[in-house]
């Protein structure tokens, strides 16, 4: 009975410990010209899910460029740094533009389209704006739709991490991707660095 007790109280300060990581005020007012869109939930909390389509290895490591540009723009919004995420973006931007779409065919090739043109856009928007929250809310789309073409293609020799912070956007939620598995949120920088969880790895 003594036990059971104990381990009640554990589970209950592991919750506030939680809750706390993700407290406080979170100062976000997305009322910009950019909207964040829901974004596709995980399919298994921290699972390893395999890529939809069967593609060549070469788009493969295109994609994976992308991604590696992508995390470092990531990187940048942890900073909370607008200027540097300018950059960033130009430079996501250059390695998605670099991905040979020749290299799918059929569904793959649709899907992939449609991915792009999100991708696109949202690192267009990134790069229009100096203010941090209209390029998070941007960020925001950018990762659905990278998240969408990882899951449907797969990475060369690298590893995603789904993460997912529920106080994102006025509390709406907001995803994004990393290499590893150690939360930096990308929404919040050092005000709520560690606020979020690993949803779902993709490889």
């Amino acid at each position: 009975m003594a036990t059971n007790n104990v381990l009640k109280m554990i589970g209950a300060a592991g919750l506030v410990i939680s809750l706390t990581a993700c407290g406080g005020k979170t100062g976000h007012d997305h009322e910009h010209g950019v909207k964040a869109v829901e974004a596709p939930a995980a399919t298994e909390a921290a699972a390893a899910t395999d890529s939809q389509h069967a593609s060549d290895p070469e788009f493969k490591k295109q994609l994976t460029a992308v991604f590696d540009g992508y995390v470092t723009l990531k990187d940048a919004f942890v900073s909370s740094d607008a200027a540097k995420v300018k950059t960033e973006a130009t430079a996501t931007l250059g390695a998605l533009e670099k991905v040979d779409m020749a290299l799918v065919t059929g569904a793959a090739h649709h899907d992939w389209m449609t991915y792009l043109g999100g991708m696109q856009t949202s690192l267009q928007q990134i790069g229009a704006s100096t203010d941090i929250e209209t390029q998070r809310a941007a960020f925001s789309n950018l990762s659905n739709e990278l998240y969408k073409a990882i899951k449907a293609f797969g990475l060369s020799g690298e590893t995603a991490y789904y993460d997912y912070c529920p106080m994102a956007f006025n509390n709406k939620g907001g995803y994004w991707l990393a290499k590893e598995d150690k939360i930096q949120n990308p929404y919040f920088g050092d005000k709520m660095l560690t606020c979020g969880s690993v949803e779902e790895k993709l490889q």
